[in-house]
């Protein structure tokens, strides 16, 4: 038996590219029917808003690409793999390697090499195009598709409680000492009863505590009266800070700066448990595509006329699938605080690389 980590450059080569060829090509047929589908059900909300085209398709197009390729990279990677595999047991080409003194993981290790180049640059993917995509195309889809500030800071959809007054932030831009607030909605109650409602254009840090409120319209739900005031002071007492750490999303974030993002949160003595889930699973997201080739393989080994390459190929789509479920029902956890952040981002990879080296073993080794 050949001990070698790569006995044939060439061979390596082959099976790389192989793997490569059918997993791009899944990708690009994955994306472009979801993109589809995505942009049809989207069109009409993006057109209803005056002055928008069809540059603001293109647009929105271009911003939604790279978060269609992140997210299902890893599952064209599976599938790519699959393809790879039966292609090569119904041509006997698993059975010469065999018989040329290789093992399944010899044969395994060109495509496992290729998974973790893969897992760097979708890393590097991510951390570069990736949250810049997900938080202009957020910001605008929340602000029902009209014109966000170019502020490379921007949040979308902030909720903070203060007392018994619930305050919606539509659009939250830059950061201290030169933040603002866009489309204000404060809910004033008592007791859980509903007095009045404040909704203002623009909102900034005022004197003391309290914030400037411009272009305000006062709903009194007692009177039923609603009031028109051009400048007021409100949100008495509520911080920058609340307002920026309220909502941290770690698919907006690159990792140093959701990393720092968990820190103050912890500093300011709230939950960090999603953020530091969403750190953590910044890491293995990528690493996924790692798991895909073994949890494949079991389509790539046994005889292709003893009639089970369709069993196999559909247990190593099925392993897959349970990856990806066990994966977000674990996220979901963590962020729950159910788990903490490393187990919930960690434990569905260890857990299905054990079962892919336990099945590769047991049918084959």
């Amino acid at each position: 038996m050949n001990l070698k980590f790569f006995p044939s450059r060439h061979l390596a080569t082959y099976m790389v590219r192989l793997f490569v060829t059918r997993s791009l090509a899944v990708l690009i047929a994955l994306v472009l029917i979801l993109m589809t589908l995505d942009l049809l059900g989207e069109s009409g909300k993006i057109l209803a808003v005056p002055g928008n085209g069809d540059a603001d398709l293109w647009r929105y197009v271009g911003l939604r690409l790279p978060l269609l390729f992140s997210r299902f990279l890893p599952f064209s990677v599976l599938l790519g793999a699959l393809i790879a595999f039966v292609g090569l047991n119904q041509h006997s080409e698993v059975v010469a390697m065999k018989a040329s003194g290789l093992s399944a993981h010899q044969i395994l290790a060109p495509l496992v090499v290729a998974s973790i180049g893969i897992s760097i640059a979708l890393f590097a993917f991510n951390e570069t195009i990736v949250v810049k995509s997900a938080r202009v195309v957020n910001a605008w889809s929340d602000n029902d598709y009209k014109p966000v500030p170019p502020d490379s800071g921007v949040l979308s959809n902030v909720w903070v409680l203060s007392g018994d007054d619930l305050i919606r932030a539509g659009l939250v831009v830059g950061g201290p000492p030169n933040l603002r607030v866009e489309r204000l909605t404060i809910y004033d109650r008592a007791g859980g009863v509903l007095q009045r409602v404040y909704r203002a254009a623009r909102a900034t840090p005022g004197p003391g505590s309290a914030w400037t409120l411009q272009d305000v319209t006062i709903y009194d739900a007692n009177m039923n009266v609603v009031r028109h005031v051009p400048r007021m002071m409100g949100m008495d007492g509520i911080t920058t800070g609340q307002l920026t750490l309220a909502k941290v999303d770690p698919n907006q974030l690159d990792y140093s700066t959701l990393k720092r993002r968990a820190a103050e949160l912890e500093a300011a003595g709230r939950p960090a448990d999603e953020a530091r889930a969403g750190l953590a699973h910044k890491i293995t997201g990528p690493l996924s595509t790692l798991l895909m080739p073994l949890l494949a393989a079991v389509a790539a080994f046994g005889l292709a006329r003893s009639g089970q390459v369709l069993l196999r190929a559909c247990l190593g789509m099925a392993l897959g699938f349970a990856y990806f479920v066990a994966d977000n029902f674990s996220l979901a956890m963590g962020n729950a605080g159910a788990y903490s952040p490393l187990i919930a981002a960690w434990a569905p990879f260890l857990l299905f690389l054990l079962i892919g080296e336990t099945v590769l073993v047991r049918t084959e080794e």
